[in-house]
């Protein structure tokens, strides 16, 4: 961007995700940074990214940017694993603007487990890239990783049926938590959703990290570094879907969404 700072901070902030996960993301963003506007895209019909090929995602995901960058977004989150993993090397290549990526806490659990033995719940599509091998792979000498595919859960969770993922859930951490796990990372911002039921599932002692907060700090980061905060009152949140917009809307009443400055659209 060669354009005056001034005329760029009051810009918004792009989040996208393949679908509603993501909006547990813009929850600790917009808390850390409420005088910000945002435009949060949902991909929801293409959704889950987990499922489709390498190729796929990377369309999926500059697809989204150039949409977010036509909105005049100064920074865009991907506010999805799978895609960080799989495509966010190649959007910093071909796109000016900053990206924030996210990818599993693998760390944090690393250097906080007693039992050195972490599993990770995530998509077949995270699990599978580079980006999750190369950071998991600086642990594996000493921590013993456990993998847990959470095939159908997005699936679940995009349809709003969050009480129908509990036998899933029993059926992917049990044996986990067989294996006597102290920490779970959730490598997917869609499970956020679901913690009360996991809760419900494994002992109190096991502990589950996702990358929410690390998102927002990160983003607040790149912001003031780049020198690109808002200084001014007037800002919006805007929410898009190409879903069902009235799932979309019970999703963001549970993380109590609402004002005069939020707006929702379909695309």
């Amino acid at each position: 961007m060669k354009t005056n700072r001034l005329d760029i901070q009051p810009l918004p902030i792009g989040i996208f995700d393949s679908g509603l996960g993501g909006l547990s993301i813009w929850k600790e963003i917009h808390a850390l940074l409420p005088n910000e506007s945002t435009i949060y895209l949902a991909d929801s019909k293409n959704a889950p990214y987990g499922e489709k090929t390498k190729e796929k995602i990377i369309e999926f995901s500059k697809k989204n940017t150039e949409y977010l960058l036509s909105k005049q977004c100064k920074l865009i989150v991907v506010a999805c694993n799978t895609a960080t993993t799989n495509a966010i090397k190649i959007l910093r290549e071909t796109y000016s603007v900053p990206f924030i990526g996210i990818e599993p806490a693998i760390k944090p659990a690393a250097l906080q487990t007693k039992t050195n033995k972490i599993g990770v719940l995530a998509t077949k599509g995270t699990l599978s890239s580079e980006l999750f091998a190369s950071t998991s792979e600086q642990f594996r000498s000493s921590k013993n990783i456990i993998e847990i595919e959470g095939n159908g859960l997005v699936t679940l969770i995009e349809n709003g049926e969050i009480d129908a993922t509990r036998p899933l859930l029993t059926q992917y951490l049990s044996p986990i938590v067989d294996e006597g796990v102290d920490y779970i990372v959730l490598g997917c911002t869609h499970y956020p959703f679901l913690i009360p039921i996991i809760k419900s599932i494994i002992p109190n002692h096991i502990k589950i990290i996702d990358s929410g907060e690390a998102v927002a700090k990160q983003t607040k980061n790149i912001l003031e570094k780049n020198n690109l905060i808002n200084e001014s009152n007037n800002t919006f949140q805007n929410f898009e879907t190409n879903g069902n917009i009235e799932t979309f809307k019970s999703f963001l009443n549970q993380i109590n969404v609402q004002g005069s400055s939020v707006k929702f659209n379909v695309f």
